[in-house]
């Protein structure tokens, strides 16, 4: 398949600002720009973004019902009351389940948890679970990362008698569920300054204020380590109390110590004892959580995250096995139904030739659609929607573009559907399958509206020019000390001109590039990954390329050294 050339589009600074900025905190002008670039001009802002710590953390009890919430909480510890916490399947949603369950627990609750499982429970707080849930004696849930559109589930608690607590940060509808309490920072009733937590850092605010009230604000940062991972997988902005949940939490899981369950999860994934970044945590960590929702039942992440007894070593140990067992099923299912999807959008003009890729097969594992719509936007630079059909029902997962409310867009759609939610960038639904070309035909339609031919061109941010001899050691940590990247935040690319390969390409793996790169007498390692494809353009042009890249710092031999990633490549220009 042809790669689609990207358009390089160099992001603007205040020059003059950076100026400033890299007087005032003495850091280098390179990092200031960058400083700049992210909206932190102003030196203040700057330095707590630089430095994230507990106290930029804001009072809990600005999310509307929160004091509610705690209140029932510590009341129903207190009269002996069961409780269960409802979760979701994929990272946010298990990990928002462990540290409000350990939480209650270390404060002597009578808790348990539920986590639906994909294929039979289905999506999000559904009345059959509260009727479950109710049956075994629980009078108080508490949802995590779901329910703020589960007005049906809300409406049987009621009747039965059950109090239900929502914590959640997806959309809501225009009117609220009917429960006890709702957190929710999204809620048009809502001033809390932090609208774009995880589901995980929203149960975080519920477990900090539970904490508070109970005398235990010291637990906090035990818990921001797991809310450090479902923060990162769940893919929010980095900025805010996002960024002080990742930085610390991930700072957390590099030192340790931990509990048995998250040690025997590093351990397998081959983490034990190396300094972890989002990269372990996105595609390490996070794919094997996942893969227990996607592929089985969540319900081995869960039990694994919450082990930590050191009784339970033998099985946390056999639990994160089966993880990663998981997760290389996962895989294979993912590149089958992938390379599926391709040949229909490569050869079915009315699939490919539209704006929107709405792409459907019998039997495709509802576990993995939502990853190969992820892999259609990377592949095509458009919306995709991938449905799996089953007994005439089509389960459908959305991946869009930057320029693309995908929510928006399905709420034109309504009609078509069994039910839907999510974000603009990230939405679920379910359909009659005899209805999906129709609603390809709808969907398009809206589409076509909003979208022109330019906003389905691929572009790459490019942060500024970087020469091979500006790169050192002191501008690679500078830049590092931006991390983590992620949405809101991301890592810093550069460009350097009329470099030439002097070593290589060689592929890597099949699927990556690895090269050696020279300017201005000065020799760079560089890889490229997942570019194997694109071996014949590196070598055509090995003479004079534009490159984008990202700096790594990377250690060999207790040495520290710089390495380029690439992130694209260009013929210089004569």
């Amino acid at each position: 398949m042809a790669v689609v050339p990207r358009r390089w589009e160099a992001v603007q600074c205040d020059a003059d600002a950076a100026e400033r900025l890299a007087a005032e905190l003495r850091v280098a002008p390179i990092v200031a720009r960058l400083l700049c670039q992210r909206g932190f001009s102003d030196p203040d802002a700057a330095s707590r973004f630089l430095n994230p710590s507990l106290d930029q953390m804001h009072d809990p009890m600005q999310l509307t019902d929160m004091g509610r919430a705690v209140d029932r909480i510590l009341s129903a510890i207190a009269g002996k009351e069961r409780i269960a916490i409802h979760g979701d399947y994929d990272v946010d949603g298990v990990t928002s389940t462990v540290i409000l369950r350990r939480t209650l627990e270390l404060l002597g609750a009578d808790v348990t948890h539920f986590i639906p499982e994909r294929l039979k429970d289905g999506y999000g707080l559904q009345p059959a679970s509260i009727e479950r849930l109710h049956a075994g004696g629980v009078t108080l849930v508490v949802s995590v990362d779901c329910g703020i559109r589960g007005a049906d589930a809300a409406r049987r608690a009621r009747e039965l008698g059950v109090d239900l607590i929502v914590t959640d940060h997806h959309e809501p509808d225009a009117e609220l569920p009917p429960a006890y309490a709702i957190i929710n920072p999204k809620r048009f009733d809502c001033s809390y300054p932090d609208k774009h937590l995880a589901g995980v850092g929203v149960a975080l605010k519920l477990v900090q204020a539970v904490c508070r009230r109970a005398g235990r604000e010291s637990w906090l940062p035990g818990f921001i380590k797991v809310a450090a991972i479902g923060t990162l997988a769940d893919v929010v902005p980095l900025v805010g109390e996002n960024r002080v949940i990742a930085k610390l939490g991930l700072d957390l899981l590099s030192r340790g110590p931990h509990k048995v369950g998250l040690r025997s999860l590093l351990d397998v994934a081959g983490l034990t004892g190396k300094t972890i970044d989002s990269y372990h945590v996105g595609f390490m960590l996070a794919p094997r959580i996942n893969a227990a929702g996607r592929m089985s039942t969540p319900d081995i992440a869960t039990r694994l995250l919450l082990a930590g007894d050191e009784a339970l070593a033998t099985e946390a140990r056999a639990l994160a096995q089966q993880l990663d067992g998981e997760n290389v099923r996962r895989q294979e299912e993912e590149a089958e139904i992938l390379a599926a999807a391709k040949k229909v959008v490569t050869t079915d003009p009315e699939v490919g030739a539209r704006t929107v890729l709405v792409v459907a097969g019998e039997g495709w594992h509802r576990g993995v659609i939502g990853i190969v719509a992820s892999k259609l936007v990377d592949a095509f630079h458009r919306p995709a929607i991938v449905l799996s059909v089953e007994d005439g029902i089509a389960h459908g997962s959305c991946r869009s573009i930057p320029h693309f409310d995908l929510l928006a867009a399905l709420e034109r759609c309504a009609s078509f559907f069994i039910r839907f939610g999510g974000h603009k960038q990230a939405a679920g639904l379910t359909m009659d399958a005899a209805r999906v070309r129709e609603f390809r035909s709808a969907i398009n339609d809206v589409a076509d509206e909003v979208l022109g031919p330019d906003d389905l061109m691929p572009r790459l941010r490019v942060d500024g020019d970087l020469g091979f001899r500006g790169i050192t050691a002191d501008v690679a940590a500078g830049v590092a000390a931006l991390a983590p990247f992620g949405a809101g935040n991301p890592r810093p690319v550069f460009a350097s001109r009329r470099v030439e390969i002097v070593d290589g390409p060689r592929k890597l793996k099949d699927r990556h590039l690895k090269m050696a790169l020279r300017q201005d007498g000065r020799v760079f390692r560089a890889i490229a990954w997942r570019a194997a494809e694109r071996h014949d353009h590196y070598t055509e042009h090995r003479a004079a390329l534009d490159v984008a890249f990202s700096l790594e710092q990377n250690q060999f031999n207790g040495e520290t050294y710089v390495e380029l990633t690439l992130a694209d490549a260009k013929p210089s220009e004569a």
